[in-house]
């Protein structure tokens, strides 16, 4: 049975949740909409228990956030992930829309930015999530930037992703990072991943090689009252990628179908993501699993590492 925690806003821990924070316990965070909008139903609901048992297995606690009818879970019970990922029709949630959710009683999964804003909340240091948000390819006409970079920028949570979706413009999207004073590490490599592929042909800002590394560099930047969020890009496994050169040609046609068929908005990346699952015959999916999977594991370590 999951605990009510706020006499104000309408906020549960589930129960696995609720006993770690009372004993100090690492959590790992999690976003939802890679449940609702990542892949159908039942594939969805299987790597979902696949993250949370190697975040486990790692001696961590895993938490995915949600809202489910105007309430804002940190942690969901196996019952509730299972209707999750079933739920047709919930709402896409970033920092814009998840108290328009609550305060109107709606479903959602949290994207990047709305994670990141709960598991703050709940006082939760480390995410794990498939790859950020980012700066779109033609953002000079779109203007179409992931409200992702600002939340890395204000809040202090460590995300590890795989780096920015390949389907983004990668040189921008470091840039506007650099910007905002987000430190960008990437995990024992010295290049930023692109998602699918482990190299994006770019040097990456700093480099770490060991979780203890990592969790070192956020408590000296605790000690500097450094605020905001910090990116670590862990690359796929190498036995799961699919390399960057052949993953463009599929990107180039994804990106020439949203344009035909007037795709825009937070409609662009389902669709992409969609349309690379056809293209590449499913290839994308099962990398895509690997690599939330691997993200989970190094996520796991660090939170562990941090209470060390």
């Amino acid at each position: 049975m999951t605990r009510p925690v706020s006499p104000l806003l309408p906020v549960q821990f589930s129960t696995e949740v609720a006993a770690a924070r009372d004993r100090g316990a690492p959590i790992v965070a999690l976003e939802s909409t890679i449940i609702t909008h990542g892949m159908p139903y039942p594939g969805n609901l299987n790597m979902a228990r696949s993250v949370e048992r190697i975040i486990r297995e790692e001696g961590a606690i895993p938490a995915t956030i949600a809202v489910i009818d105007g309430v804002l879970h940190i942690g969901l019970e196996d019952k509730e992930l299972e209707t999750l990922a079933q739920t047709q029709g919930a709402m896409k949630l970033s920092r814009a829309d998840l108290a328009f959710a609550i305060a109107e009683r709606r479903t959602g999964a949290t994207t990047v930015a709305a994670t990141m804003i709960g598991a703050a909340r709940a006082g939760i240091k480390v995410f794990a999530t498939g790859g950020i948000g980012g700066v779109h390819r033609k953002a000079e006409e779109t203007f179409d930037i992931s409200a992702d970079l600002d939340e890395l920028s204000r809040t202090g949570v460590i995300v590890v992703c795989a780096g920015a979706k390949a389907i983004l413009d990668i040189p921008k999207t470091l840039e506007v990072l650099e910007t905002r004073g987000v430190p960008v590490v990437t995990y024992d490599s010295p290049v930023f991943p692109a998602f699918w592929s482990r190299d994006s042909g770019i040097k990456s800002p700093l480099t770490l090689n060991s979780p203890a590394a990592i969790a070192n560099f956020q408590k000296v930047r605790d000690q500097l009252g450094i605020d905001g969020g910090m990116l670590i890009a862990n690359p796929v496994p190498e036995a799961d990628e699919i390399e960057r050169e052949e993953m463009e040609i599929y990107i180039a046609r994804a990106l020439d179908n949203a344009e035909r068929d007037e795709i825009a908005g937070k409609a662009v990346t389902p669709y992409l993501l969609d349309s690379l699952f056809h293209l590449t015959d499913g290839r994308s999916l099962k990398t895509n699993i690997a690599l939330v999977e691997n993200n989970a594991r190094l996520a796991a370590e660090i939170a562990v590492a941090l209470v060390d």
